[in-house]
């Protein structure tokens, strides 16, 4: 079986051919550096996404917040995340809400689903 990919770990945007042979094996042609195999085996056999998302702001206790105030905090996760597991990841982030302030780099969920791949802030938030 053959499925064609575009590499895009480098500006070069090798068209890729990886070929599946009956034994399960994985062979890769088109790439014009390792990185193309490399990408087109992980693709293929275990995909994997960094995560974007934002995170409601909890309601402060008896304190009116200005209405030009964020009302959402930009979150990321550190590394690629499984790509089967992002809607039940994105389902965990939607429940969570954070308390002010949250400063950019904050880790909001360690071992995200066990996964060890840990939720962080991209921006301060007061």
């Amino acid at each position: 079986m053959k499925e064609e990919l575009t590499c895009i770990t480098c500006p070069l945007g090798c068209r890729l051919v990886a070929e599946r042979g009956e034994d399960g094996s994985l062979a890769v042609s088109g790439n014009r550096c390792p990185r193309g195999a490399a990408y087109a085996r992980e693709e293929l056999l275990a995909p994997k996404r960094v995560v974007t998302a934002t995170c409601r702001i909890a309601p402060a206790s008896g304190t009116r917040r200005d209405e030009a105030a964020p009302r959402r905090v930009p979150v990321k996760t550190s590394a690629p995340f499984p790509k089967e597991r992002v809607p039940e990841l994105l389902a965990e982030i939607y429940r969570l809400e954070l308390a002010l302030p949250v400063a950019r780099g904050a880790v909001l969920l360690a071992d995200a689903l066990g996964s060890g791949v840990d939720l962080v802030a991209t921006r301060s938030v007061e």
